[in-house]
């Protein structure tokens, strides 16, 4: 089985300073995350590690897309959990689009995070 490989993108986000900025601009919260993702990290006991994770999701996507900070919505790449815990990638939009023209068939995504830092990988294919 051969794959196209198509780009890769790695982030990573100090929790802390997530933290801090979003203490400092909460309506932030409501532009850089869908409902869907508000509702699964503010179930949490510290959200912010959860928001850290999907911002560095975002910003690794962008990456794999070979694109940078403002050329997708916010909204329009979404991190979504299946039932087992795994993530996947949900794009709509513009995001959609770019990843059509480049010829995306499939993402692999893959975060951890602890107290300090969390971080992402994309890999689109």
């Amino acid at each position: 089985m051969e794959v196209d490989l198509i780009g890769i993108g790695v982030d990573l986000v100090e929790v802390d300073r997530m933290r801090r900025t979003l203490a400092r601009t909460p309506t932030l919260v409501e532009r850089l995350f869908t409902d869907a993702e508000r509702a699964y990290c503010e179930r949490r006991r510290d959200p912010t590690e959860r928001f850290a994770a999907r911002f560095a999701a975002k910003e690794a996507v962008m990456k794999a897309l070979g694109v940078g900070l403002g050329a997708v919505g916010w909204h329009e790449v979404e991190v979504v959990r299946a039932e087992s815990g795994r993530p996947s990638l949900a794009l709509t939009g513009r995001a959609a689009d770019l990843a059509a023209e480049l010829g995306v068939v499939r993402w692999h995504l893959t975060m951890s995070h602890t107290s300090r830092v969390a971080e992402a990988i994309a890999v689109a294919e």
